[in-house]
């Protein structure tokens, strides 16, 4: 496939960030998009909310469907699903992009917290990828792309903040699993994680402020590349770790000046990597 022309996307936490890029990237195309996100009103601290980013994926030639949902919830996310099957009559890809984040210690971290991560990045990964495999089988060219790391077990990516390490890495061993268990029925599986840190809401407010924001990448990158691998035959691809700097060589893109926030500065390394 060339392109996502008339594809249907359901993409977890898509009113901003990688996956609002992801988003408007395929949107560009001209593919259906399920924008599945909780932010139904502006957050002072959160940019865009799911209507806002329903507005933009139009603005480029998409369809799309707004879908407020806590991604926790069975309930709602069942909801989701069904109700962008109605709308657009299947599903042919999932995005698995939603996550919590919480970067300290054991003993500072609140069970609260714990669950949110594990409920958000693990929990909901795992239902999302149940609830809508009936509709991918039935698709010409199903794929689930989930937004976490490589599976690098060693410690040091697991010492400063041991509850988000297990709760991205649940992520990936649904990877895994799925790539394998699916492999037989043409259901492509695999995982997309930046090489370098994407400048978003999550940065701006608990890695660093705007001084990490400069030394970021936009999500486009994210967004282009996971475009590549969303177009590979399922059958062809699948069971992979991607990193998304390496995608993008493979395709022949020599400049990645353009995806800097600000060109010319060093770029932070990402985790687990």
């Amino acid at each position: 496939m060339s392109d996502l022309n008339g594809r249907t996307l359901f993409i977890t936490g898509s009113s901003r960030g990688i996956g609002k890029a992801i988003a408007v990237r395929a949107a560009a195309d001209g593919a259906n998009i399920a924008v599945v996100g909780k932010t139904a009103e502006p957050h002072p601290k959160l940019p865009g909310t799911v209507y806002s980013a329903v507005e933009e994926i139009e603005a480029v030639g998409g369809r799309a469907l707004a879908c407020i949902a806590d991604v926790r919830s069975d309930e709602q996310l069942k909801t989701a699903v069904d109700r962008t099957v109605e709308t657009f009559g299947g599903i042919d890809i999932l995005v698995n992009n939603a996550s919590a984040i919480f970067l300290a210690g054991t003993p500072e971290t609140p069970m609260k917290r714990f669950d949110l991560m594990h409920g958000v990045n693990v929990r909901a990964t795992f239902l999302a990828s149940q609830l809508c495999l009936p509709h991918l089988l039935k698709a010409g060219n199903p794929h689930i792309l989930n937004i976490s790391p490589p599976l690098n077990m060693e410690a040091q990516w697991f010492a400063p903040h041991v509850a988000y390490t297990m709760s991205k890495f649940g992520m990936s061993m649904c990877v895994l699993g799925m790539a394998e268990e699916f492999r037989d029925q043409g259901v492509a599986v695999n995982a997309l994680w930046p090489k370098t840190v994407i400048a978003t809401a999550a940065v701006q407010n608990l890695l660093g402020g705007t001084a990490a924001m400069c030394r970021c990448r936009k999500p486009e990158i994210m967004a282009d590349a996971a475009h590549a691998i969303l177009t590979r035959s399922s059958r062809e691809c699948t069971g992979n770790f991607f990193v998304d700097q390496q995608v993008l060589e493979e395709r022949g893109v020599t400049d990645f000046e353009q995806y800097a926030v600000t060109p010319g500065t060093e770029l932070l390394a990402d985790f687990f990597l």
